[in-house]
């Protein structure tokens, strides 16, 4: 009877043990499946920004053979950029003299040439004021003013970038979900979890219809771009 009873027990034992095992072999079947079952999208968000500073270097040069008659050209040239801009109501603390380099030669006929060049950087947050300026540049060279070839035009920063990087995630991985989603109702599944995530560079570039084919410095009205890959899971 004894035997009869230890035989019974080690059946009921060994049977649990097999439905147990079963039980956890399909369940990690189950959550094998899952796992295999993922759509991976790319989440885009934009916003379009205006820069809130702007550079513009003024490169002038005075061209010629007698040395002192070029230093005292760059010198009023390099007055009359300052007056310039000052007019437009930039401070001194906008504006920049740069340094004066010096360039001679003696060309074939035994002449000195010389050329000697100048700069003046204004660089403000007064972003407009600095844009109608640039536009009435054409007034310095009324007055003299001669731009060597060098001359830097302006260039348009966007430096807020920090502040638009949150909202600009959120909202690029809203748009992956929804890509998610649709591509989950099209198979007849459901949109699970996050199964990882790599979110791509920040870009600024020329918003559309303005310095097409040029850089985003060149207009203030840029758009800040990025695009966001994520692997959702699909139940």
């Amino acid at each position: 009877m004894t035997d009869a009873r230890t035989t019974l027990v080690a059946a009921l034992i060994l049977a649990a043990g097999l439905l147990g095992g079963g039980w956890l072999l399909g369940d990690g079947l189950t959550r094998a499946k899952h796992a295999d079952r993922a759509v991976t999208v790319r989440g885009l968000a934009e916003r379009d920004v205006t820069a809130d500073l702007a550079t513009w270097t003024i490169a002038s040069a005075a061209v010629g053979s007698d040395l002192p008659m070029l230093q005292a050209k760059a010198d009023s040239d390099g007055d009359r950029v300052i007056a310039f801009l000052q007019a437009r109501g930039f401070g001194t603390d906008e504006i920049e003299a740069g340094g004066i380099s010096v360039n001679q030669y003696v060309d074939s006929n035994g002449r000195p040439n010389i050329t000697i060049r100048r700069k003046i950087q204004l660089r403000t947050t007064k972003v407009m004021a600095a844009r109608a300026a640039y536009a009435r540049q054409a007034e310095l060279m009324r007055q003299g003013v001669v731009f060597d070839s060098d001359n830097g035009g302006m260039i348009y920063s966007f430096t807020r970038l920090n502040s638009v990087k949150p909202p600009m995630i959120a909202a690029a991985t809203k748009n992956a979900r929804e890509g998610a989603e649709q591509f989950a109702k099209d198979s007849g599944a459901r949109v699970g979890d996050i199964k990882s995530a790599s979110q791509g560079y920040f870009s600024i570039i020329p918003r559309d219809g303005d310095a097409s084919g040029a850089s985003a410095g060149a207009s203030p009205f840029q758009k800040v771009r990025v695009v966001t890959t994520i692997d959702f899971y699909l139940d």
